[in-house]
């Protein structure tokens, strides 16, 4: 009051008022340009105050300031420092100016009552010291309590009884001008004690605090500013207008030295004086810990660099608020443990937990009343969920479980008007299953989740395999129908191939090889293959074969048989705009805060229908949007988990149509337990206990038949097995390759025998081709085979008679075999006859000369087609 007084009279004059203690921040707000502050200003040590409040993780805190001008200017600049650091102020204690013990006492008690546990100390010396004592008497320098004083006490704590400091302050934390020693500070306090024990020889051990330096300070630029101003007319001109006596009038060279003042620049005993707009530049802060009969330095401060465990002017690091910065506290009680900042009340209420009322998804909460004790119960996953944390907290809170309801039992409202409650302060907290979601966050805390969640879309389901005549093709996709029909047709093909010349099976009519080919090759997808194989070659190929067959045909099996035996659920709405575009009805809980996202999403509000119970929302999903119900339901997805899980038959979910953060706990904005309650469920939800409270809510998570949405068994591809396809072709072209081979170099010679220049390349390879076609009787299985069909290749294999009704031997022809001879019969195309391979390892051909005797009676005909005769033999 007196420093705003003689600051408008320095205005109204145009005389410099310099003031060395004034560190109000109200004062700055006056504006005045004869004004000049040496001291600093309070609200510049609250970035400091605040750093360690956030180095710590406190998040309330209490001021307790003098009930004046002087303590209430600083109220609003902590409230913007505390905002920075995501604290806030809980509560404001204000003590008179003259208070007594017992009104601080009254008031202190009302402080233990609180949650709040931290406390911002400003006011003198004396009224500081005052409190201390009389929070020491009721138990508030214990441990778990912080105590933070401002430079108001901290700057003047040598004036505090020593008795005081040991017995009620140890432990406090404070703020303190940082001033650096120098030589000539240490000179000069020499000097000043010196001449003050002159003047004042009965006060020993007096200190010269930080006011004193900022007067002495203060003159030095006054001094400074007088001789850079040149002037020592220091009269007043009056004014003529004025009526008043007692106005000095207006300073002939106030405004000179003001601007003289402006500009003054020197290293003073507190650093560097320089005024900028008037003010004095704020300096570093120490941050002190009260031990013993003193104080402790235990970090600094500056605007650059935050918290700094040793000042160093060359740090360029970036701004620190961490508590690595800050040296070892002893904290009240002795403690060196770091208080948490709030605690319990042990006298205090029980926190009142609001939860919900509802008819759907009881699992989750569950309100049951009791008319013959007259109680409530509540139980439900998120309700064993919470108590658990709260087991798990490292102390005790009292709580009380109150249903969000209307005196008749139902629902007082939406989740949002429950959420509301917290922020009016009805409730302490709210437990259920409540969506974090942007808007509520606006108006109170959430914890960490505890369970997953968004928003889905249930739809009902369709089956349309089951009643697919074509769902037998289904198994494999279409090229790898193609494949396996081509290698089919491959096989038969190289078979034939490899047993035409040594096979009987496979020889004959062209449509009857044709059809014994393909009959072997298809005949092996069931194993009924009855030809018997001769050839090596063959057999290889065929070993190949029947493996690659014997894998897709099984493959194939399973995957039809789980089309046929699990039914393919197939969603009748697979998107939320065909349900817009459509306007077809769709559901919600109504209590849910599902309905303002469905509207945000451009659904008509007229198509909106709302479900009390998940029996409600089956009715209507059962009649479908066309008649009378709904097409799909939207819930959070822990709730439509539940609503599957029961008719997972009918019903199926289709994705995620809004993202949220999960299901959490409320509390108000700025709580103390939303971080320790976060961490709770962080341990709760890691461990074994959340499985046993799911499993016995939630129930298990088995699989429903007819839950899947789409193709579980999957179409086989060709990719799948073009590995297996890869090995068989390569194995059968090797074996065809090789065979082929084989048979060009022993026919070698029959090949080349009519080749000439003349001859075109169709007539060569017709030519080949005739050899290929007949019997290789050099082969093993033929040779085999030749005594069991009356044959002998070393004699004669036998006589015919021409006619049955004449057995003279002039009425027979006998057919002779004879070994290496080198007669050939001429056939009509005039192609040598040759059905004998070369078994000689030498490489000479083993030839077969047929000699046929012919009667000399005229009556006997010799034979049309000698060839077909041999092969007949």
């Amino acid at each position: 009051m007196e420093a705003n007084f003689v600051i408008d009279l320095g205005k109204k004059a145009q005389v410099p008022i310099i003031s060395f203690s004034a560190t109000s921040p109200s004062l700055t707000s006056l504006r005045s340009p004869y004004f000049f502050r040496v001291a600093q200003n309070d609200s510049s040590q609250l970035k400091a105050i605040s750093a360690i409040i956030r180095a710590f993780g406190w998040r309330e805190v209490v001021p307790i300031y003098i009930d004046n001008d002087y303590g209430q200017s600083i109220i609003p600049f902590l409230i913007d420092a505390l905002q920075d650091v995501d604290a806030r102020i809980s509560y404001r204690s204000v003590i008179p100016p003259m208070a007594t013990d017992e009104q601080i006492e009254q008031e202190l008690c009302k402080l233990t009552t609180m949650q709040t546990r931290v406390f911002i100390v400003h006011m003198p010396p004396n009224l500081g010291s005052q409190l201390f004592t009389n929070a020491k008497e009721i138990g508030m320098m214990s441990e778990g309590y912080v105590w933070i004083m401002t430079s108001a006490i901290t700057n003047s704590i040598h004036l505090i009884e020593s008795l005081v400091l040991r017995d009620s302050m140890q432990g406090v934390l404070g703020v303190k001008t940082d001033i650096l020693e120098t030589s000539e500070l240490e000179n000069f306090k020499i000097r000043w004690k010196r001449k003050f024990h002159q003047d004042n020889p009965t006060i020993l051990n007096v200190e010269l605090d930080v006011i004193g330096l900022w007067a002495y300070d203060a003159a030095s630029a006054l001094a400074r500013a007088i001789e850079k101003a040149w002037t020592t007319n220091f009269g007043f001109e009056k004014t003529t207008t004025s009526s008043n006596s007692i106005d000095l009038g207006i300073s002939l060279n106030g405004p000179k030295l003001s601007k003289a003042l402006l500009s003054t620049r020197f290293n003073g005993l507190t650093g560097e004086f320089s005024l900028h707009n008037g003010q004095q530049q704020s300096s570093n802060f120490q941050i002190i810990n009260v031990n013993g009969n003193g104080e402790r330095v235990i970090a600094f401060w500056t605007t650059e660099n935050g918290l700094m465990r040793k000042l160093n002017s060359t740090n360029e690091s970036m701004y620190s608020t961490s508590k690595k910065n800050v040296g070892p506290i002893i904290w009240p009680g002795d403690s060196r443990c770091v208080p948490k900042g709030w605690e319990i009340p042990p006298n205090g209420k029980k926190l009142r937990i609001g939860v919900p009322v509802k008819d759907a998804f009881t699992e989750f909460v569950k309100v049951t009343y009791d008319p013959s004790s007259n109680t409530t119960h509540v139980t439900g996953y998120s309700i064993d969920i919470f108590k658990v944390v709260m087991e798990t907290l490292p102390y005790a809170v009292s709580y009380e479980f109150i249903p969000f309801a209307k005196p008749n039992g139902d629902s007082a409202g939406t989740y949002n008007d429950m959420v509301y409650q917290v922020y009016l302060g009805n409730f302490d907290a709210v437990v259920g299953d409540t969506t974090i979601i942007a808007n509520r966050s606006n108006y109170v805390d959430f914890t960490l989740p505890y369970t997953e969640s968004g928003v889905t879309m249930v739809v009902p389901i369709n089956d349309n395999n089951r009643k697919n005549a074509w769902v037998f093709l289904k198994p494999l996709t279409w090229d790898l129908w193609m494949a396996s029909g081509c290698f089919f047709v491959f096989i038969g093909f190289v078979v034939w191939v490899l047993e035409h010349r040594v096979n009987d099976e496979f020889r004959g009519p062209p449509l009857h090889e044709i059809g014994t080919s393909l009959w072997y090759s298809f005949s092996t997808m069931v194993f009924a293959q009855r030809e018997a194989l001769v050839s090596n070659f063959a057999r290889f190929v065929v070993i190949i074969w029947v493996f690659v067959v014997l894998i897709l045909t099984q493959s194939y099996t399973a995957s039809l048989a789980s089309l046929l035996t699990v039914q393919q659920l197939q969603p009748t709405v697979t998107d939320v705009n065909q349900l817009i575009k459509s306007g077809a009805y769709v559901g919600y809980h109504e209590a849910s805060f599902v309905s303002g996202i469905l509207k945000e999403m451009n659904f008509d509000e007229n198509k909106l229908k709302a479900y009390k119970s998940i029996e409600e929302c089956d009715e209507l999903l059962s009649k479908g949007s066309a008649n009378g119900g709904i097409a799909a339901a939207f819930d959070n997805t822990p709730c439509m988990k539940i609503f599957q899980r029961k008719y997972c038959s009918k019903y199926t979910m289709v994705g995620s149509i809004y993202k949220t953060d999960g299901l959490g706990f409320v509390f108000p904005i700025g709580s103390p337990l939303v971080s320790d309650v976060s961490r709770a469920i962080l341990n709760v939800t890691e461990g074994e206990k959340m499985k046993e409270i799911e499993k016995a809510w939630l129930g298990e998570q088995t699989n429903c038949p007819d839950s899947n949405t789409q193709d579980s068994s999957g179409s086989l591809s060709f990719a799948s097995f073009s590995g297996l396809f890869l090995i068989a072709g390569i194995a059968s072209l090797s074996a065809l390759i090789i065979s082929v081979s084989i048979f060009l170099y022993k026919e070698r010679q029959q090949i080349l025998i009519r080749f000439n220049s003349e001859s075109s390349i169709w007539r060569r390879i017709y030519h080949t081709l005739r050899i290929f076609d007949r019997r290789d009787l050099s082969s093993h299985a033929l040779r085999k085979s030749a005594p069991q069909n009356g044959i002998d290749n070393d004699r004669v294999i036998g006589t015919t008679d021409a006619s049955t009704n004449n057995n003279s031997p002039q009425n027979s022809s006998r057919f002779l075999v004879h070994t290496n001879s080198h007669f050939s019969f001429p056939e009509e195309s005039g192609m040598p006859t040759r059905e004998s391979g070369d078994p000689n390892p030498n490489g000479q051909a083993f030839q077969l000369a047929l000699a046929i005797e012919l009667s000399d009676q005229p009556n006997q005909e010799s034979p049309k087609n000698p060839e077909r005769a041999l092969e007949n033999c």
